[in-house]
């Protein structure tokens, strides 16, 4: 009898204490836990981050409730009223403490880097790295970095590294990539999806405009067609580098970079930025049009013409005012 009334008060205490919340030595406090590490080492690994906790006695939660082995490795905040049943419950769903990251339409390969330099809880692997470099890390060994990034809002673990943010979002492109070639339309004058990707960049840095990203493509495919020179500024101003200063002039159209296609007919060598899903389809599913020429009306929208003549009459009307 005595036996059965300790058990029932000890399993009554056992009740309680695991709902109770436990100390913090700050809130919140951080508990990483690496793969293979054990249920033991994992109670420990919560007391010495500063949860205020007796391990043995967490650890015989973990043991008891006989999900010990379900602990998943991971970056873990532990908040103010977690209890030791709360915080089993959250090492075994895996619910670790999640950042997110935005990579923005249009942006290039050199803005993507410093987005990750400035990101939080983020592990620097790629930090002194050439952006070759990068690309044999990732295993695309040859492969230029520009463009091949699609840009979203990438959430990741404390301390998970840098590349694997990158190995995500390269993944996230051939997919998108992949599926737009799927859908092109016939008769293009693009080879492949590489020079699709390429296209669909420039398209992205011509127009904010979505209802003109179509348009704007229809352009560049017709000029493709009949060898005529893309002559876009945006990517003047990428081969530019860090020398542009905001203000394109005559001498930076006649310099001649492998990016300026004012001098050098068909697309250019790399993409220009990573172009969103709007930008992969225009450029793969380009408006049906005759327009050789367009320029930007002052609000965002362009006029497109079919001749010179007239794309010089709506410069003069739109760029000089006349």
């Amino acid at each position: 009898m005595f036996f059965l009334v300790a058990s029932v008060l000890l399993g009554s205490v056992g009740l309680w204490w695991v709902n109770q919340p436990l100390g913090l030595v700050s809130d919140p406090v951080d508990v990483a836990i690496e793969p293979g590490t054990s249920p033991r080492g994992v109670a420990h690994l919560v007391a010495e981050s500063g949860v205020q906790v007796n391990p043995t006695l967490l650890y015989w939660v973990f043991r008891l409730s006989g999900r010990a082995r379900e602990i998943k490795a991971g970056s873990y905040e532990v908040g103010q009223g977690t209890t030791p049943y709360s915080l089993l419950r959250k090492l075994v769903r895996g619910d670790e403490t999640l950042r997110a990251i935005t990579l923005v339409e249009g942006w290039n390969f050199r803005q993507l880097r410093q987005a990750l330099a400035k990101a939080e809880y983020i592990k620097p692997d790629t930090q002194g790295l050439s952006d070759s470099a990068i690309m044999d890390k990732l295993g695309r060994s040859g492969q230029a970095a520009e463009g091949r990034f699609f840009p979203d809002t990438y959430n990741y673990a404390k301390g998970s590294s840098d590349l694997a943010v990158l190995k995500r979002a390269l993944r996230a492109m051939d997919q998108r990539l992949e599926k737009a070639w799927s859908q092109r339309a016939q008769g293009l004058p693009l080879k492949s999806p590489e020079e699709a990707l390429t296209l669909a960049s420039i398209v992205e840095k011509e127009t904010g405009r979505a209802s003109d990203r179509a348009m704007i493509a229809g352009v560049f495919n017709n000029r493709l067609r009949i060898g005529m020179l893309l002559q876009t500024d945006p990517s003047v101003i990428y081969g530019l580098g860090e020398r542009f200063d905001g203000n394109l002039r005559k001498r930076d159209l006649l310099a001649d970079t492998p990016w300026n296609t004012y001098t050098r007919a068909g697309l250019p060598p790399t993409p220009i930025a990573m172009p969103g899903k709007a930008a992969l389809l225009a450029a793969v599913q380009p408006a049906s049009t005759r327009a050789l020429y367009f320029v930007a009306r002052g609000d965002g929208s362009s006029q497109f013409s079919a001749s010179l003549d007239e794309h010089n009459r709506a410069v003069n009307k739109f760029q000089r005012g006349q």
